[in-house]
């Protein structure tokens, strides 16, 4: 009888891809080799690059900093991302270049909602004893 534990930890190799895509992104984005007007208003960051197991498909997740117009630039981003992932395969060597989707990063919030939830008086009170 086998026992279904969920979803797998992401391998290595998913994780070393990631972290070149993520470099590589960052650079491309904070350089300005997108030429867009709304992505040149923004400051982005690239917290996290998810990869699937085969390689093929990166999930890429990015903020502008101060958190505004979020969904308008990940519009923007999904719409210059052919040319994107151009730019990250000439910096990232790999035998196939995975498929870039881009989605906003909700990280910061949910942290935050775990602080403010860990401050509530009702969970503080069970903290203490």
């Amino acid at each position: 009888m086998t026992r279904d534990k969920g979803p797998k930890a992401p391998s290595q190799r998913q994780l070393k891809v990631g972290e070149l895509i993520r470099h590589a992104l960052s650079e491309i984005l904070t350089r300005g080799d997108v030429i867009d007007e709304v992505l040149s208003r923004h400051s982005l960051t690239v917290p996290e690059v998810r990869m699937s197991p085969d390689l093929k498909l990166a999930t890429c997740f990015v903020m502008p900093l101060g958190g505004g117009e979020a969904d308008e630039v990940v519009a923007h981003l999904e719409q210059h991302k052919r040319f994107v992932r151009g730019e990250v395969s000439k910096r990232v060597s790999l035998k196939f270049m995975p498929e870039l989707r881009f989605k906003v990063d909700t990280s910061f919030e949910v942290s935050s909602r775990i602080d403010e939830l860990l401050a509530s008086p009702e969970v503080s009170r069970d903290l203490d004893e």
